[in-house]
């Protein structure tokens, strides 16, 4: 009987203990994410995670507006402007200036002379400059319309109360696969910004359309909003207490830190989803570079819900339809 009381008194010091430890970790996030324009949370909530594991997740709910620069701009309007009216176009791990050169030098660039993205009488640019021509080509069967077509969608098109919500798990759960980031998403900048999987350059180039990054690596669709799929030196880190700067954290609860360390080297032991582990750090990841179109290559523990729902409950065992 005596052993029994004392095992019943253990389990009642330690779940204050943990909820103790798990508002602490609020507390750390809260602190984390000052700077995004943040609608609710964190908060704790019950969640199933992608795997089917039933555990502990943060939920957050944010607008994707970051705060520290105006978004964009994405397509050049004449192939005489220069780099500063349009934004980045990946290919090949290098990061190239979407300008009115590199609008009017398209079928050299892909070996393709079916590519025309501009008035040869005018030299003006074919940009999407309306919410139903911008959904009708940023979609992944492209409107024949909308070939050759520079695409850009803006925040404007997003309803005033649009918000996202990230339930993330405070504790990894991880999985003896790799997960791909796909619906989910790789993650959530530390300004409130969606940190997607790659974008679908296959897709857009089979239309012959060029669906620029701004600068900052970011573009626009009207379900998730303004998202980044490369990280640049626009997005700004917390000091993580690590050799590189906390950018993010994952959607399987796993940090993401800058590219690059402090000192400017990369790190050279990453694994195929761009993570480590290390002394004192634990596992985390790396964004990958920015011309890499992979901010995260994949997840290595279940990821949490990604939704358009703030009343949604977590069950990312089930495949969402959206985003």
């Amino acid at each position: 009987m005596r052993r029994i009381l004392a095992l019943s008194a253990s389990l009642l010091t330690a779940v204050p203990a943990m909820a103790n430890t798990n508002q602490d970790k609020v507390h750390e996030l809260e602190h984390f994410f000052e700077h995004a324009t943040v609608i609710s949370g964190p908060s704790l909530v019950g969640c199933t995670l992608s795997g089917g594991t039933e555990t502990t997740c943060f939920s957050i709910t944010v607008k994707s507006e970051p705060q520290s620069y105006t978004p964009g701009p994405w397509c050049p309007t004449s192939i005489t402007d220069a780099a500063v009216k349009g934004g980045i176009w990946l290919k090949e791990g290098q990061v190239h200036d979407v300008d009115g050169g590199f609008v009017s030098n398209l079928s050299t660039f892909y070996d393709d002379d079916t590519w025309q993205l501009y008035d040869k009488d005018t030299g003006s640019v074919r940009v999407t400059d309306t919410q139903a021509s911008c959904e009708a080509a940023a979609r992944p069967d492209v409107d024949p319309e909308f070939n050759n077509y520079c695409v850009q969608c803006l925040p404007e098109y997003m309803p005033d109360d649009a918000t996202m919500t990230y339930v993330i798990p405070l504790e990894p759960q991880d999985t003896k696969r790799s997960n791909p980031v796909r619906f989910s998403g790789s993650g959530l900048a530390i300004n409130g910004v969606r940190l997607d999987g790659p974008a679908p350059v296959d897709a857009i180039l089979a239309a012959h359309t060029i669906a620029p990054f701004d600068d900052c690596g970011g573009h626009v669709n009207t379900h998730v909003g303004y998202h980044y799929h490369a990280v640049t030196d626009c997005l700004e880190g917390a000091d993580g207490g690590l050799d590189a700067l906390k950018i993010g954290i994952a959607m399987d609860g796993y940090d993401i830190f800058s590219h690059l360390r402090k000192d400017g080297t990369a790190p050279d032991d990453l694994d195929d989803c761009n993570g480590h582990a290390t002394d004192g750090g634990g596992y985390h990841y790396h964004a990958g570079s920015a011309g890499s179109n992979a901010i995260l290559n994949c997840l290595r523990a279940e990821a949490g819900c990604a939704s358009e729902d703030p009343d949604r409950i977590c069950d990312a065992s089930v495949r969402p339809s959206r985003p």
